[in-house]
């Protein structure tokens, strides 16, 4: 695979424009819910696309962002403001333009973290996301 070697300067992962930062953190997201939903379940393809498409969307992302700000890093919180905070074309039909918002700094966060090699941290925020995510369905 393919890794830009942003890691020796946390500058450069600074200068790189927001809306990159979440294209990135978009596909590092989709990827972690894929491999999670996989390896939890025995469904079929069509039903664990289903689930993915239910922990990837702005609603959900948005509420787990929320509920996630405070146990971010003060650097970690930045990043994500930034996310937030950037002003977008449209958003989804589907949702409000807060929660696409808020959407956007959670995968500007993700794409951050994964430029920096920080998978640790990933995984430890993406923990926290699939439990809330399990007490919602249970």
């Amino acid at each position: 695979m393919y890794m830009m070697d942003y890691n020796s300067s946390i500058e450069n992962i600074n200068e790189i424009p927001t809306l990159n930062l979440a294209f990135i953190g978009d596909g590092v997201y989709d990827l972690l819910v894929r491999e999670y939903l996989v390896s939890h379940s025995n469904s079929h393809v069509g039903e664990l696309n289903r689930q993915k498409v239910a922990l990837v969307n702005c609603k959900s992302q948005a509420d787990f962002i929320r509920k996630l700000q405070d146990t971010l890093t003060e650097d970690e919180l930045t990043v994500y403001k930034r996310g937030r905070n950037t002003q977008v074309g449209s958003a989804s039909k589907h949702s409000t333009i807060a929660d696409y918002h808020a959407a956007t700094g959670l995968e500007a966060l993700f794409g951050w973290l994964y430029l920096q090699g920080r998978t640790d941290r990933i995984n430890e925020l993406f923990s926290q996301i699939m439990m809330m995510s399990d007490q919602t369905e249970g």
